[in-house]
Order: C-alpha cells, then sequence, then structure tokens
C-alpha cells in the first residue's frame, strides 16, 4: 500500500522540525527520522490506530507520536497522511 504525504501535513511537520531545531537540530533530525518509520510501518496494519477523534469514519486513524497526533485516511489502495497537530481534545464548533 502506497504511503502518500499531502501537502498540509508537510507544511506542518516542516514548521515544528523548525522550531525543534532552534535549540537542538538533532533531536529535530532524530524527531523526524522515528516519525517516518512509524509512518512506514502504518501499511502493515492500517487500522491498528484509534479512529480519529476529529472525524466521524471509521477509515481515518489517528497515529499518536509523542505528544502529536498525525491524522490519516485508509483507501483502498493508498494512506493519505494529511494531519499533524499538537495533542488536545476534540476542537469545538
Amino acid at each position: 500500500m502506497k504511503i502518500v504525504y499531502k501537502e498540509s501535513f508537510v507544511i506542518r511537520l516542516e514548521k515544528q522540525l523548525k522550531y525543534i531545531s532552534i535549540d537542538n537540530p538533532t533531536a529535530a533530525k532524530r524527531f523526524k527520522n522515528d516519525l517516518i518509520a512509524k509512518i512506514k510501518a502504518i501499511p502493515v496494519h492500517p487500522k491498528s490506530h484509534r479512529k480519529s477523534i476529529y472525524f466521524d469514519d471509521e477509515n481515518i486513524r489517528d497515529l499518536i507520536f509523542k505528544g502529536y497526533t498525525i491524522v490519516y485516511r485508509i483507501t483502498s489502495y493508498q494512506i493519505e497522511i494529511f494531519g499533524f497537530v499538537k495533542y488536545h481534545e476534540k476542537p469545538t464548533d
């Protein structure tokens, strides 16, 4: 199964990596490498992570990583990584 990184995810991740690298560039690299490794493992068991608290859809899942939520969608042929947020309660309308 193919993994697709949506622009919304990439932009938010890059912003966070820049912030982390201000104090510790090595930690930023390690954070990115560890996160990408977790994401690359998703296709093995795509539904192993919890159903998203942000969407009412069984095919949208939340991967929790070091206090961040990575939101992804499972389709019949790919995994779409589209959300990257600091963990918090479900947003209110």
